[in-house]
């Protein structure tokens, strides 16, 4: 069984944090779902309310059971399934908040991916109501939307614990728990020194873990932050100029700046600009 909801996405939400989407799956055994790396651009919460379930994490498969959840934060790989034997029962939502990176940051989010939430009955309760909330308004009050989802988020903040453990753990860890700072330092110059030293490995070795937790060069990932940060001021910022716009994501030359953008979204920043604008008017 699912009951689901999608929503538009504001692309100048007012608002601190607004739902994408939100959920609830049961009696649903063949639920499987994989996102390469990069595919996804907000946070996403998946809470197990009976059965079991599993999520796979730089190889490595950690089995959820009643009052875990897996929480992921944007561009990152995403590979979870129920069991067949005993299926899981899961509220998800995903969502999204220009804020939303320091927050996570201020409230230690970044330090797992695999958790467990204590006054279980708290957070369904919240849940619900922002499913119901969002199947029966839709985007008719958004403020009551970005209130029912700051609402969840204030308690998994308030009663989740970190529950990644072992090596193979860990060594996920090192990398997942740093992907939030990363992104919010994306537009500053990338030093895989500094990276790597607050990782605790070597360089290399922090390229390699990276490599294998994210399926993507650290590089990459500094890449897809910069052009995600430079698209949101290209529609927010008119009155930038491409050149200014380009200079304070971290590229300090318009024609790499316009190369990569190409390469990425298959068209300029001017055309990107302009579209969304050309709608707008419609």
């Amino acid at each position: 069984m699912q009951r689901q909801s999608h929503l538009l996405t504001l692309p100048q939400s007012p608002y601190f944090c607004m739902p994408e989407s939100i959920g609830h799956y049961y009696d649903h055994p063949d639920h499987y779902s994989y996102r390469e790396a990069g595919a996804l651009n907000n946070y996403n919460i998946h809470y197990v309310v009976s059965g079991k379930g599993h999520v796979e994490i730089d190889g490595i498969v950690h089995t959820l059971g009643p009052g875990d959840a897996v929480l992921y934060s944007p561009l990152q790989e995403q590979l979870y399934y129920s069991s067949k034997d005993d299926p899981w029962n899961i509220r998800w939502f995903h969502f999204y908040g220009e804020s939303l990176q320091t927050y996570f940051v201020q409230g230690k989010l970044h330090r797992s991916l695999i958790w467990s939430l204590r006054q279980t009955e708290l957070w369904e309760q919240a849940h619900e109501e922002l499913l119901r909330e969002a199947a029966e308004h839709r985007m008719l009050r958004p403020h009551h939307l970005s209130t029912l989802t700051y609402a969840l988020l204030t308690l998994f903040v308030q009663y989740a614990t970190p529950k990644t453990s072992g090596k193979a753990g860990l060594s996920g860890n090192r990398i997942t728990r740093l992907l939030p700072l990363m992104q919010q330092e994306a537009t500053r110059p990338f030093e895989l020194d500094y990276w790597a030293e607050q990782a605790q490995v070597t360089p290399h070795y922090f390229c390699k873990l990276f490599k294998s937790a994210m399926q993507m060069t650290p590089m990459d990932f500094i890449t897809r932050c910069r052009l995600q940060t430079a698209k949101q001021w290209l529609l927010e910022r008119r009155t930038a100029s491409i050149g200014q716009i380009a200079m304070e994501a971290g590229y300090p030359s318009v024609s790499y700046f316009n190369k990569r953008f190409l390469s990425h979204e298959g068209m300029t920043p001017t055309a990107y600009r302009q579209i969304y604008e050309t709608s707008e008017r419609l």
